[in-house]
């Protein structure tokens, strides 16, 4: 993944920073009986997705200490896939149920329907993780389309 500038690196840790301590106190927080919470930021008006569906969604994944980690938006394309299929993490393939085209959203999910105790190591250096075991991560999600 490529290095961020100083000034948006610092402005992306921010804005985690701030967004994650609202998602915590905000009353329209929807929390799913897995763990996963995610704040509607921008409603969609398009319709939502069922299980098979295929899907496009823009995304920048965070640490807990605000690192990005990955970042469609960085790559200049949405990701693609089949929700409920097993493609992605479990947590996304349970919210991407709930929002519906056009829809943006921070999502927090826990380790257990992210990556748990395995993580995810650099596949350049085995002895780091891209994402070290254990980890909650943070979504900003943007649902792109929907067929």
């Amino acid at each position: 993944m490529p290095r961020l500038p100083l000034v948006t690196a610092l402005s992306s840790l921010l804005l985690f920073a701030a967004l994650t301590a609202q998602a915590q106190l905000r009353a329209d927080t929807v929390r799913l009986t897995s763990g996963v919470r995610y704040v509607v930021r921008t409603a969609g008006t398009g319709a939502s997705a069922q299980p098979g569906d295929r899907m496009a969604v823009h995304y920048t994944g965070f640490l807990p200490d605000g690192h990005i980690f990955d970042s469609s938006v960085a790559q200049g394309r949405p990701l693609r896939l089949r929700v409920g299929q097993g493609e992605v993490i479990p947590g996304w393939d349970e919210v991407l149920l709930h929002l519906p085209t056009g829809t943006r959203a921070w999502v927090s999910i826990p380790a257990r329907q992210a990556y748990g105790s395995s993580g995810v190591r650099d596949p350049d250096n085995e002895s780091r993780y891209l994402i070290p075991p254990d980890s909650q991560l943070i979504f900003e999600l943007e649902v792109v389309r929907i067929r």
